[in-house]
């Protein structure tokens, strides 16, 4: 076989790009490409397109034990004749809110630009245990305090449908490197939005769990009743598949006990196998999660919305238009903790670990070295150092438990398995957009908080592009532990419209430009 640099030429060299998990593990077991071969072609993309090219800005640090890592699954499947695992030689991009062993972990910070952890959060014990390989760390906004990729250290994520927006955050490398192949699936994490956001924004597929499904140990917090990590992928299979490697009891995470209601490995993949009619699930429209058609950027938002429903109810599935939460602006606003939380539970993190070169929020704060548009830091520095005994504090909380209550409410009184709404009612925003000041914490039109705010899974579906090629996410809410009916409804719709579109601005690099080195 033909040899450019490291790498052989094969069949799959003009679609590498699109590889999925299945097709990965029949390309290994048939010996057409390895492990070592594929890291080979993605290290490749990101020198390529990373800081030069498209410059996407989506990769903070390479792990330079990825190669050898890739070299030892292969060997393995050399020497056995079998797969290591279910995530076997599958290159991961993991937002650098996770710690890794050995390889500095940021949180966006550039305070922790030499930060280097001595121990691995559970979600990468366990995607190592799977057979899979951490590939990159990916950029985030500073301690995920945002709704966009502004971060100290690698200032912002550029959208690779279009380089002058943002790419939403605060998982944006993740989600902007698995929309430009920087990998075949990523990692995230979600407070108040921060998977689906970038997901909606990059047109690939983002999940929120319930919250204790995946534990959340090793990854900074932000409000820790909320924080989960979860996956991203360009395909629901791919998302699922992911999903089942992490999910599970932690002794660390006491949260994750919700985690043994559902039993069985390989449970979400093996859901959406299930090849159920349309007709198997009713979906409420929540017409109050759509920004006014007067508003240039949502008006487009809305239309691609209005014919993707327009399609389901041609494919037949049952809708129930028109539902109404009264005073759902109220509602978020009287259940958003953000300010009152986050400073407690981010130096809580800071004091335990010994390393970090900062102990508390407030010496974050007080150095100014985060970035000057991550104004939610501004609020949680004037929040409370606990909130313990904090009247204010109680009452958000227990506002939240009645959102709960009243969405769970809906989904019995209408007779729906989801709500659907978009994802986020706004186009990307523009860097300048961004400096100037448009959008704030506070007023940016997200509509990922409903789940956060109210416990609740949430599911980002591409469903279409704006006249001008923007990517439109409509956001699948469920009541909880829904996440396998929810995935099997995504798999259904990615079916009938194939949502994916690779993005033009950092297209295949040509075998001859990979392993040169």
């Amino acid at each position: 076989m033909p040899q450019v640099g490291s790498i052989r030429l094969t069949t799959l060299d003009t679609n590498f790009e699109e590889l999925t998990i299945d097709g990965l593990r029949a390309a290994l077991l048939k010996r057409e490409l390895t492990a070592t071969e594929l890291v080979d072609r993605y290290l490749a993309r990101i020198e390529a397109h990373n800081d030069a090219g498209a410059e996407i800005h989506a990769v903070v640090t390479v792990n330079p034990q990825a190669r050898a890592d890739a070299a030892a699954r292969d060997e393995f499947l050399n020497v056995t004749g079998t797969l290591s695992g279910p995530l076997h030689g599958i290159p991961v991009l993991v937002k650098d809110q996770a710690e890794t062993a050995g390889l500095r972990t940021t949180f966006g910070s550039i305070l922790f630009a030499h930060y280097v952890p001595a121990s691995d959060a559970t979600v990468i014990t366990r995607l190592k245990d799977a057979g899979a390989i951490v590939l990159a760390k990916t950029a985030m906004c500073d301690f995920g305090a945002g709704w966009f990729s502004s971060s100290s250290i690698t200032g912002h994520t550029k959208n690779p449908y279009d380089p002058g927006r943002d790419s939403g955050g605060s998982s944006a490398g993740t989600a902007a490197g698995v929309a430009a192949n920087f990998g075949l699936v990523g990692i995230g994490e979600d407070t108040g939005g921060s998977i689906r956001i970038p997901a909606s924004y990059n047109n690939v597929f983002g999940l929120r769990v319930t919250p204790g499904l995946i534990s959340r140990s090793g990854f900074s917090p932000l409000v820790h009743f909320q924080d989960t990590p979860g996956p991203i992928a360009r395909t629901v299979s791919d998302l699922a598949q992911l999903l089942d490697s992490i999910v599970g009891h932690d002794p660390n995470d006491p949260l994750t006990a919700t985690a043994s209601a559902i039993p069985g490995t390989g449970r979400h993949a093996r859901a959406i196998d299930s090849d159920l009619p349309f007709a198997s699930w009713r979906v409420g429209v929540l017409e109050t999660g759509f920004g006014a058609d007067r508003n240039p950027d949502a008006a487009p938002v809305n239309r691609v919305m209005r014919r993707a429903i327009a399609h389901l109810e041609e494919l037949g599935v049952p809708t129930t238009p028109g539902v109404k939460i009264d005073g759902l602006s109220s509602w978020i606003a009287e259940t958003s903790v953000y300010a009152k939380q986050a400073k407690s539970d981010i130096t809580r993190f800071l004091v335990s670990r010994p390393s970090s070169p900062v102990s508390s929020f407030m010496a974050i704060y007080d150095s100014k070295r985060f970035h000057p548009h991550n104004d939610l830091f501004h609020k949680i520095a004037a929040g409370p150092d606990t909130t313990d005994d904090d009247a204010e504090y109680l009452r958000l909380r227990r506002n939240q438990e009645r959102f709960r209550r009243l969405l769970l409410n809906v989904f019995a009184s209408r007779e729906v398995d989801f709500l659907v709404y978009p994802t986020v009612q706004v186009i990307p925003p523009t860097r300048e957009e961004l400096a100037a000041g448009k959008y704030r914490s506070s007023s940016f039109p997200t509509n990922t908080v409903i789940a956060s705010h109210a416990g609740l899974p949430a599911l980002t579906i591409p469903v279409g592009f704006t006249e001008h090629g923007l990517p439109v996410g409509m956001e699948l809410l469920g009541p909880p532990l829904a996440e396998g009916k929810m995935l099997q409804f995504a798999h259904a719709c990615e079916r009938s419209t194939r949502p994916r579109r690779r993005p033009e601005l950092c297209r295949f690099i040509p075998t001859d430009a990979v392993g040169a080195g």
